[in-house]
């Protein structure tokens, strides 16, 4: 009987952890990074190095992603580190098609200062594609400078 019992057991884990990989989402970290420095003097001869990098982590099945930013601020006089400050996070953006699927992604963005930022600090684009169709979608977002930034996708023809 309890041969019987662990064989059945063992076969609803097995199920259970089908179905829930079946409906699991896939995340992925974009391949293209980037870093920006920028360095300053404050009076009393303090320097102040502040870095910012960022990254996007896409969910291949929903086409939803997060613009994920951290920042170091690193502030010394001629002889020691006086403080150092951290931050970051990632902000939840919208789906980039409207149905599940196979997608694929990447992501740049300008970096301040930057010349072809009319607006504020510039803006960043998306590129998703199905993994399985011809099908891949271009998505510019950039600030506005009135509050919020202005984000238009466009599905690519192939001719």
């Amino acid at each position: 009987m309890s041969h019987v019992m662990k064989i059945g057991l063992g076969l609803a884990l097995s199920f259970m952890t089908l179905c829930s990989a079946a409906r699991a989402d896939e995340f992925r970290l974009s391949s293209n990074q980037r870093i920006s420095c920028s360095r300053g003097l404050s009076p009393g001869k303090l320097n102040t190095a502040t870095c910012k990098s960022y990254a996007y982590l896409f969910n291949a099945k929903t086409s939803e992603y997060f613009r994920c930013q951290v920042s170091l601020a690193l502030t010394r006089d001629n002889k020691e580190v006086i403080n150092v400050q951290t931050d970051g996070g990632c902000a939840r953006k919208p789906r980039i098609f409207e149905t599940d699927g196979s997608y694929s992604f990447d992501a740049t963005e300008t970096e301040p200062p930057n010349t072809n930022s009319f607006f504020g600090p510039g803006g960043y684009a998306i590129w998703a594609s199905d993994d399985h169709a011809q099908k891949i979608r271009g998505c510019i977002t950039i600030a506005s400078g009135l509050g919020s930034d202005i984000s238009k996708c466009l599905d690519m023809t192939f001719q």
